[in-house]
Order: C-alpha cells, then sequence, then structure tokens
C-alpha cells in the first residue's frame, strides 16, 4: 500500500477539523482533510436550529469560563490564544459579520448554519488544503506512543502531525458516532463514556405532550428530587411531542441528569415568573369581571399563555367546573388556577438519547491533554481541537 505523505493531516470536516485545516494549511503546512460523510459540516448545519449559534458574546473570559465547571482552569490558556473577539473577528474578515441575540447568543447575521459552513470551506480552498470526503478513516497506525499514519479506502496516509476533530456521539445520523473514542482508547488514552448532555427532557404528564410546538418565551422551571426543591431556572421552553426543550431545558440537563440518579424527580412551571401571586388573581379577576355571562372554558384563552388554555384547562378541570360562568367561579377556585398557571406540574422520566442531544460529554480526560496546544500528553504528533475535550 502506497503511502500519500502529508505535514499534517485532520481527521473530521465538521467546525473544528475546518478550523484546525484552514489554520494549519495559512501556516504554510501540507494539509490533508479527511471526511467519512460526503459532505462537511453536516452537524453544522443543524446547530441552533438551523441558524449556528457560533459563540456566545461574553468578552470577560473570567465571567465565560465560569460556565465550565472544572474544565475552567483548563481552558483559560486555549481561550488567551483564540476567544470570543478572535471568532468574532474571524468571521467577520471573511465576510460573514455575527449578531448578538438574547442570552448574549451570537449568531451569523445571515442567521443561517450554511453560511458558516461556506465560510469555514472557503478558508481551507484558500489555503489549498486537499479535501477527501467520503473517506471515513478504517484505522489508525502507531509505533513508539507515535501515529505514524491513519488508513482510508485502500489508502494509508502518513503526516507529521494528526489533529482527531471526529467529535462526540450526538446527533449520530451526521456522522458522529464516537469512532475517534475507540482509537483513542487504542492509542493509550483513558475515555469517560459519554452521555446526552445538552438534550431535551422527556416527561410524564400527557398535558405537556398535547403542547408539541408551543413555545414560551419567559418561564421558570423548578426542578424537585422527592418533593425537595433542587434549583430554579427561567427562559424559553418548547414543548414536545416527547416532553420539553428548548434553551432553558437544554441548559439545565446536564444538572437534571444528575437529579435522576437521586430519586423521583418532577418539576413545576411557572408560566407568569415576572407577575407575583396577588396581581397574578387581580388580572384573572378583571377577565371574569369582563365576561361575567361567559363560561371558563371560553375565556381561559385570555387567562392562559398564548397557545396552552386548551392543555392547561384539563389539568384546572379537574378541580373548577369548566362551564362555571366567569360571575360563579369562587374566590378558593380562582386561586386554584392561580396555583396551576405559577406551578404546573411535570414528571421527569429521563433524558433524550444521542440523535435529540445538542452534544454529548465524556471522552479523553483534560488532565491527559496539554491545553496550550492541545497536543495529547501520551503521544506524539497527536492533537485534539479543544471542542472535543469539553
Amino acid at each position: 500500500m502506497n503511502a500519500e505523505e502529508f505535514d499534517v493531516i485532520v481527521v473530521g470536516g465538521g467546525a473544528s477539523g475546518m478550523m484546525a485545516t484552514g489554520t494549519a494549511a495559512a501556516r504554510g503546512r501540507k494539509v490533508l482533510l479527511l471526511e467519512k460523510n460526503k459532505n462537511l459540516g453536516e452537524k453544522l448545519k443543524i446547530t441552533g436550529g438551523g441558524r449556528c449559534n457560533i459563540t456566545n458574546a461574553e468578552f470577560d473570559e473570567h465571567v465565560l469560563l465560569k460556565h465550565y465547571g472544572k474544565a475552567e482552569q483548563f481552558l483559560y490558556s486555549a481561550f488567551s490564544q483564540f476567544g470570543v473577539r478572535e471568532t468574532f473577528s474571524f468571521f467577520e474578515s471573511k465576510g460573514l459579520p455575527l449578531l448578538t441575540q438574547d442570552y448574549k447568543r451570537a449568531f451569523p447575521h445571515t442567521e443561517r448554519a450554511l453560511d458558516v459552513c461556506n465560510v469555514l470551506e472557503r478558508y481551507m480552498r484558500g489555503n489549498k488544503v486537499t479535501i477527501k470526503t467520503g473517506s471515513p478513516v478504517t484505522r489508525v497506525v502507531s509505533e513508539n506512543r507515535k501515529i505514524v499514519s491513519v488508513v482510508s479506502g485502500q489508502r494509508d496516509y502518513k503526516a507529521q502531525s494528526f489533529v482527531f476533530a471526529t467529535g462526540g456521539v450526538s446527533h449520530p445520523e451526521t456522522g458522529s458516532t464516537g469512532d475517534g473514542f475507540l482509537w483513542l482508547a487504542q492509542l493509550g488514552h483513558t475515555v469517560s463514556k459519554p452521555t446526552p448532555t445538552i438534550v431535551p427532557l422527556a416527561v410524564k404528564e400527557k398535558w405537556a405532550k398535547e403542547l408539541a410546538g408551543v413555545s414560551l418565551a419567559l418561564t421558570k422551571i423548578t426542578f424537585f428530587v422527592d418533593g425537595v426543591k433542587q434549583f430554579s431556572e427561567t427562559g424559553k421552553i418548547l414543548f414536545t411531542h416527547f416532553g420539553v426543550s428548548g434553551p432553558l431545558i437544554l441548559n439545565c440537563a446536564h444538572k437534571v441528569s444528575a437529579l435522576l440518579h437521586s430519586g423521583v424527580t418532577t418539576a413545576t412551571l411557572d408560566t407568569f415568573p415576572d407577575t407575583d401571586l396577588g396581581l397574578l388573581e387581580r388580572r384573572i379577576v378583571a377577565v371574569f369581571d369582563k365576561n361575567k355571562n361567559k363560561m371558563l372554558k371560553n375565556i381561559f384563552k385570555d387567562i392562559a399563555p398564548a397557545g396552552t388554555s386548551s392543555s392547561i384547562l384539563s389539568l384546572v378541570g379537574k378541580v373548577v367546573d369548566t362551564e362555571k360562568k366567569g360571575h360563579s367561579v369562587t374566590k378558593e377556585e380562582r386561586r386554584y388556577i392561580v396555583r396551576i398557571l405559577k406551578a404546573l406540574p411535570l414528571t421527569i422520566t429521563g433524558l433524550m438519547g444521542y440523535d435529540r442531544a445538542v452534544i454529548a460529554d465524556g471522552g479523553v480526560p483534560l488532565a491527559e491533554i496539554d491545553m496550550k496546544t492541545m497536543r495529547s500528553k501520551k503521544l506524539k504528533t497527536f492533537t485534539l481541537p479543544v471542542t472535543c475535550c469539553i
């Protein structure tokens, strides 16, 4: 088998792989990118609902990295070399300015993930990277703690340096099937079993599933284990046919994962988090006074958040006769309606799988990576992009 030689070989044509490849080539290296899919950036194209949340517009690294938990101290070196400001500058210099939205989320101004992929592909091609798609790596050849080549199909490719940017196991339909984890374990690295991290939650309640497709811009969710409060978060929620999703839920999932191992995990949704009980009750009274002779079921849409009235009414109907007219609803019944709107009940049955996860954790422990260079501490000439190590 004749071996083709390069300075650098990058395995994986996602965001990390394309960025690493283009940067190496821009520095004058002869670079090869091997991607097993027919197209580059398959997962990148679906991120952020197809809009691509590139980064977070938090320019204070100390504030930003606080969100990475135990990884915080490992990441300062990497972010000091290429952080949020550099990310903004990179895309703007390539003709794709970024747009900052709620919670400092940064998207391409066009709000098209495909445009991000195109920028990265042009970056590589402009620096004369050799790109081979439809070329899965089937074997990694090493000698004396040094990778010497990778095999793809009937070809053997050699290089001085190798970068594995194969990603994790979330959204396997995009090609992320955890191939790199197997190679890393064979090469002597510790590999922690991956689990879905930023992922929707499955719930038991029928009323929530009936709201599939409905989103609420501002909702507070509070989680409990065996009835004891654990934590609360506020944000945007999306109901699905299996439970709940949206930014609020995705950002809570890693904490909920731990709760599920501790006991029966439940939650309540406050659909009016910026309104206290007294004010909400007064608003409801005003609706009843305006519609004294209309049945509760016909005016509930003026009380509940948009799109939710029929499902929430099914909960209210367990205690209050929904055919009662407004003037007949008692004070206690009004207060029950207020309590429901401020604490809709959910029973969390689990996390959704890798196919619905935005990311999964696991992989190589950061302690086994030189975070200044992303090089392996166990192997020579081998690098992991930072996004694969978090």
